[in-house]
């Protein structure tokens, strides 16, 4: 057996690549598992230490690991992910392989060479499940800012203490900004958030999780196909709520109510101020909106089921802004959070399957290039295909593909070998 050759390498020791592995392992189809730095770690390092899932304990549904703890509907800490996730590599002997690079794919006639700190390796087939989030992204003025002003992107945020006394100013107001906010707010900092056109959801609504309540409605089934807004579906911003202390909603008007300071978007830096878009209003307004907008479908969902459910009023907003935007002036400001995203980096995969914007031209994964597959993108098949409620299905759709296509390599080899004779 040449060691240096699989029928499937997979990239990526996370929660995306060990369902693949899982998979792969039931069908008996040797494959490694290729991690450049070690298992489960992006949540082990990029994230905060009061980070939690946002989504309830029982979406996590890892193939055949599903979550078996005593709180279904709680949600797991940072430390607990990481031991959920170790404790399914080990259930059946993911064959991983920690601190190893791959910095290049490469087509070669039958199969792909990889050219990885390890030396190279030639796989017939490839999963690439390395996420989206490869590379922080920061706006151009954070390199004209005074130096003195300790600058940080949301990935590498961890406790209020890592940061210096003084104001905080989070630009941001997806998952990770609007929750770090709140992390360095409970934490009883003097906290400014510029409020971009992120959504939002309730946490709970007419007594049960909205999560629940989705996956009865078949939202968390719903296809990208099938999605009204199509492809643009994977490019959404992430609705923000937290699993914090039992779950909750994050209400940032309630939040200035307690004195955080919220602004618009961030526009540009002039004489020591940053300058903000005059959309705060509008974009609160759009956020309750799409809440809102959930919540009535759920109504309409109990209704059309005759479900008894609690009835509840309808949101009142409890804070409106006042008067035009003023700058943020950065005299009192010590730290700068960056919750502004991240690029998508496939470059190294020389490959020619990606759109002119560089994601992966794929159909639920399966690449237009044979022999590629992609694993864990949001929305790559349904919500869930990004996170453990949905990876497991697109996890093990796929391997079904490499089965058949791992077949025909075998069955090619061995009429190659014949004719060789």
């Amino acid at each position: 057996m040449n060691t240096n050759s699989y029928p499937v390498v997979i990239i990526g020791g996370g929660q995306a690549g060990l369902a693949m592995s899982w998979s792969l392992t039931q069908k008996n189809i040797r494959h490694i598992v290729l991690e450049r730095h070690r298992l489960a770690w992006a949540w082990r390092e990029q994230r905060w230490d009061n980070f939690c899932l946002v989504t309830p304990n029982w979406q996590c549904k890892l193939p055949g690991f599903p979550y078996d703890g005593d709180d279904p509907h709680g949600f797991m800490l940072r430390d607990d992910i990481v031991a959920y996730i170790e404790r399914y590599a080990r259930s059946f002997n993911a064959p991983l392989r920690e601190g190893v690079n791959v910095q290049r794919v490469v087509k070669r006639d039958s199969g792909f060479t990889l050219f990885t700190s390890l030396g190279e390796l030639q796989a017939d087939q490839v999963v690439v499940a390395v996420g989206n989030y490869h590379h922080p992204r920061f706006p151009e003025l954070a390199a004209r800012l005074p130096e003195r002003i300790v600058q940080i992107h949301s990935a590498h945020y961890k406790s209020a203490q890592q940061l210096p006394e003084g104001e905080v100013l989070v630009v941001g107001s997806a998952q990770s900004g609007a929750q770090i906010a709140e992390d360095l707010h409970l934490a009883g900092r003097q906290v400014h958030l510029c409020v971009g056109s992120a959504p939002r959801v309730a946490r709970f609504y007419r007594g049960r999780d909205v999560v629940d309540w989705l996956e009865d409605m078949g939202h968390y089934r719903l296809t990208v196909e099938d999605h009204p807004q199509g492809e643009e579906a994977r490019r959404k911003t992430n609705h923000y709520v937290t699993g914090r202390d039992g779950g909750r909603d994050i209400d940032l008007r309630a939040f200035a109510l307690q004195g955080m300071r919220l602004h618009g978007r961030l526009l540009a830096y002039a004489d020591g101020k940053l300058h903000t878009a005059d959309d705060l209003r509008a974009n609160l307004d759009g956020a309750d909106a799409t809440a809102q907008k959930i919540k009535d479908s759920i109504d309409a969902w109990i209704a059309r089921q005759g479900i008894d459910a609690p009835v509840e009023a309808r949101y009142q907003a409890p804070w409106q802004p006042d008067g035009p935007a003023e700058p943020i002036d950065l005299a009192a400001i010590s730290a700068i959070i960056w919750a502004v995203g991240f690029h998508t980096d496939f470059s190294w995969i020389e490959v020619p399957a990606f759109d002119e914007k560089g994601y992966p031209r794929h159909q639920r994964g399966v690449s237009v290039e044979a022999g590629l597959y992609f694993l864990g993108l949001p929305w790559l098949w349904t919500w869930g295909s990004g996170r453990f409620e949905g990876v497991g299905d697109d996890a093990l759709w796929q391997a079904e593909i490499i089965a058949r296509s791992a077949g025909h390599i075998a069955a090619q080899e061995a009429v190659d070998a014949n004719s060789a004779e």
